[in-house]
């Protein structure tokens, strides 16, 4: 039985709040990082540069796709397409290095790549 004024841990510290709900929550360990070999970052190079490639050519096809749907007129939804696709880009590459898992960046970049130009294509033909 915890007394008053402590944890399971030991007594309570200065500007510490006794949450009893709380009092037995252990954070899982963390997972040990694997060192970054050459072949590593050369996946992760080419996972940002080829897949983010996929990604963001989806991404401005669907989008110059749905702006010009929206009545916007082709060469301002080409151009907006293009500058905001400059930025997916560059999420998309750093992320392609934060990410966790090699594996989850290239199904979302390569994968999601694919589903954006897929239905670029569908709102394309639906236009014409």
């Amino acid at each position: 039985m915890n007394l008053p004024g402590t944890t399971v841990s030991g007594p309570i510290r200065e500007n510490e709040i006794y949450d009893a709900a709380h009092a037995a929550f252990q954070p899982a360990p963390l997972r040990r990082a694997q060192p970054m070999t050459a072949v590593r970052i050369a996946l992760r190079i080419a996972a940002g540069m080829l897949g983010g490639y996929a990604f963001t050519w989806g991404f401005i096809a669907l989008a110059i796709g749905l702006l010009f749907a929206a009545r916007m007129e082709f060469h301002d939804a080409e151009a907006l397409g293009y500058i905001v696709g400059f930025i997916v880009f560059l999420v998309a590459f750093l992320w392609a290095f934060a990410a966790r898992s090699l594996l989850r960046v290239w199904l979302v970049l390569a994968g999601g790549g694919a589903l954006m130009a897929a239905a670029a294509w569908l709102v394309q033909r639906a236009l014409l």
